[in-house]
């Protein structure tokens, strides 16, 4: 069961245990994530779980792309490393990955 760190917008840090198939959206949910809202319940057509992905596992997970790409567009906080954490899925290979909350748009 890969485990996933989560860096609040707060800066506190919680580490969780991550069933794969599920997203980092879900996972983050399921466990209270401070800055993870998920208005739309994970249909990409909101920007409220918006996360960085740290590190080398921005590779793993990929750019985005298609409406997840339209949708960070409109985002104030976006970076090079930015997705939607409903459009993450997790796999082993995510085990030990970092991700921190975005929060709100400015």
């Amino acid at each position: 069961m890969p485990k996933i760190t989560f860096i609040e917008p707060d800066e506190t840090t919680k580490s969780v245990n991550a069933d794969t198939g599920f997203t980092l959206m879900e996972i983050a949910m399921r466990n209270g994530i401070q800055g993870i809202v998920a208005e739309c319940g994970g249909q990409c057509s909101c920007a409220t779980c918006h996360v960085f992905v740290e590190g080398d596992f921005f590779e793993k997970v990929g750019a985005p792309e298609g409406d997840e790409e339209d949708m960070l567009d409109f985002s104030d906080n976006r970076r090079p490393n930015s997705r939607l954490g409903c459009q993450v899925e997790i796999t082993e290979d995510l085990d030990g990955m970092t991700v921190r909350v975005a929060g709100e748009d400015s």
